[in-house]
Parts: C-alpha cells; structure tokens; sequence
C-alpha cells in the first residue's frame, strides 16, 4: 500500500495529484469581494469640475479627467449627469507648487544645477450622498497634497502626472475608509 504514495519516474502521487486538483479547483472558483466602494445605495456618482485657484489652467482638465477614468469604478459606481447620479465629487484646487529638491552647486561661474524637482498640488474635496435630503457628506479632506518627482531632463508634466496619481490614491483610500 505504502509503495502507491511513492515517486516513480517523475510521475505524480495520489496525494499530489489531489492536492494540485484542490488548488486548480479553487483558483478556478468565479467569486468576489463585496465593500471597498461606496454604501450599497450609491450606484452613480457625478464629477464636477474642480475649482482652481492656481494659475496652472490645464490643471484642472488634467484632475477631471484622471477623476472620470479612475474613481468611479475603484468606488463600484458608474459615471452619472449631475441630475441623475447617487453622489457629487466637489473640490478645488488650492495650491500648486513645484520646487527644486535636489541640486549640484554651482561651479566657478556659479551657475547651479537643478538634477531633481517635485510637484504638490494641493486640493480640498468632498463626496456628497445626494439621494438624501438633506445631503450628506460621506467623506471630505481639506489640504489633500499629491506630490511627484520629475528629473532635469523630463518637463514638469511627468510630476504633474505622479502628483494626480498619489492624490487618486489618496482620494480612493479616504473614501473607502468611511464605509
């Protein structure tokens, strides 16, 4: 009996073979996780366009759309026009700096080089259930900061981009922490 159990030639035990099957059946398995997005009555949500008091005008086109592409689905909503959606995402953006991180001194000329710089964009937001009356803020962050990396040899774009990105984040995180 013992001999069954045993390795011959590279072939597979029963045990194995019963093991390996477990493992394919259950990776198999169609199934899911529930929660990690908004309450279960919020289907839809609407984006506005942010507020921007900065003097970076493509800003604000930039976060809308990173906004439009990303948030809905990693809240397990749909976009929606603003009449017919669940929930309102507001916000504006307060602050963009982008300053000089990480530099070489000057030479006998004295002229500096700048080798690395970062990007903060700063944004107040909220994510408000409409389908209430009065509305209810689910979730709100004042002085929200997304920051980004760019190199003497990349436009301040490439930063830009991390910027949106760690503030995405930032966004999708906070909401899901409410619920």
């Amino acid at each position: 009996m013992r001999r069954r159990f045993l390795r011959r030639s590279g072939r597979r035990t029963f045990p194995e073979r019963g093991l390996l099957f477990s493992l394919l059946l259950v990776a198999g398995c169609n199934y899911g996780f529930t929660g990690g997005g908004f309450p279960s009555h919020i289907r839809t949500v609407h984006i506005e366009t942010f507020d921007n008091e900065t003097s970076h005008f493509d800003l604000q086109q930039q976060l809308l759309t990173a906004l439009l592409e990303r948030l809905p689905g990693s809240l397990g909503a749909r976009p929606a026009a603003r009449d017919n959606a669940d929930a309102i995402v507001r916000g504006r953006i307060l602050r963009y700096d982008d300053q000089a991180q990480n530099y070489r001194a000057g030479d006998a000329s004295g002229d500096a080089r700048i080798l690395e710089r970062q990007v903060q964009v700063t944004l107040e937001i909220s994510i408000i259930d409409v389908t209430r009356d009065p509305p209810v803020v689910l979730w709100k962050s004042q002085g929200l900061v997304g920051r980004g990396q760019y190199t003497d040899s990349q436009t301040d774009q490439v930063g830009r981009q991390q910027a949106i990105e760690h503030l995405l984040q930032q966004i999708i995180d906070g909401a899901q922490s409410q619920w």
